[in-house]
Formats: C-alpha cells, structure tokens, sequence
C-alpha cells in the first residue's frame, strides 16, 4: 500500500525527531574515562542565546518579543554549557531541577559538542534576586586546552589574575536590564566538584 506523501513526510520528521540524542539523559560522568563531561548550548564567541530542549531534543534559539535574543555586549568568552544528569533549581524547561551550568575556557565548540571537563571553580551570581550557579571549567583533554596549568582556582588567579576580573565584567553585562547581574563570589574546584555530586539523581 501506497503511503499519502503527507504521512511520509510526518514519519519521516518523527524517525529523525526519535533519532536525535537525548543531551539532558547523557551520565555526569563519561563511560570511557569517567570524567564530568558537560553539553556545549552556547559556542565561545557567539553573542546568539540557545538551550536546549529536552522535550524535542533540540537547541533551540531563546526569544525576546518575537525575536532571537542576543548579548548585547561581548560575545561569550568560553562555550557555555550545560552537566547532564544534575538537578538544581526547577524551572518549567526542566521541572525535576535545571542542570548545573559550566563556562568551558577553551576554543569555540560546536552547539552539542559533549566535552570532557575539569572543574577550577564555582562562581556564584545573583541576576535580580534569583542565585545562578556557573561552573567554571577547563577541557579534560590538555590538547583542547587553552590555558596550560589552570587545573585549580588556585593555579588559574596565580597564572591567570586577568581572567576573574575579566568573567566579573562579562557576566555583569549580561543581565535583561542594566544592573541587574551581581557577583556574589567564587569558590574554589572541590566546591564545585561537591556542587555536582549534590545535584546528581
């Protein structure tokens, strides 16, 4: 029997939707290695806004008004990404708990890019009363590194002391409105670390 070509199509939008990785149930920790590994949603150098979506499993642009919002600033200084399998606050995207943040300092990745990371840092924001948690975090693998020797919070205000000053600045511009980003504090890698290991079901 011959198929309607309307009822090809919708089985073949639904074989491709079903094919698509599901990022948000990807472990913490790789199976290879056993290292965090965190999804790329926002590549460095892009000021373009993106999530991802776990109901289609698709990144999806966020909008503002009928439009893609932008940064309206810098571009990202690292790719920003999100650890699967970790649940903190819930949201109407993620009501079990929206997963763990990290800022990954390394060259531009793609958007679902699943990267192997380290944490150095836990950095702590306060955008208009509601507390953001950022992992901040180097590649696990040294050639994708771009700051040699900054597996610490230590070794990276010591061999680094622009870059704290510097992500101060970058996240204080990107608020909705002027001000209303804060930097409540940093914390050091094995407060991040015990952060992951909280947020985990």
């Amino acid at each position: 029997m011959r198929l309607p070509p309307l009822s090809l199509m919708l089985g073949t939008l639904s074989l491709l939707v079903g094919c698509r990785t599901d990022y948000a149930d990807l472990p913490t920790f790789s199976e290879e290695h056993h290292l965090l590994q965190a999804v790329v949603e926002i590549p460095a150098g892009t000021n373009h806004i993106q999530q991802y979506d776990p109901t289609t499993r698709a990144f999806r642009h966020v909008q503002r008004a009928g439009t893609n919002r932008t940064i309206e600033f810098l571009p990202y200084p690292g790719n920003l990404a999100f650890i699967p399998g970790t649940h903190d606050v819930p949201t109407k995207r993620y009501p079990q708990g929206e997963p763990l943040t990290a800022l990954i300092l390394a060259e531009s990745q793609p958007t679902g890019t699943v990267v192997e990371i380290v944490p150095v840092a836990l950095l702590r924001l306060d955008e208009a009363g509601t507390p953001r948690k950022i992992v901040l975090a180097i590649p696990a693998r040294p050639s994708l590194r771009i700051l040699p020797g900054a597996t610490t919070w230590e070794a990276l205000q010591r061999d680094y002391p622009s870059v704290r000053p510097m992500l101060e600045q970058w996240f204080r511009q990107t608020g909705t409105t002027a001000g209303s980003v804060r930097v409540a504090g940093w914390k050091d890698e094995q407060v991040a670390q015990h952060l992951v290991q909280e947020t985990m079901h």
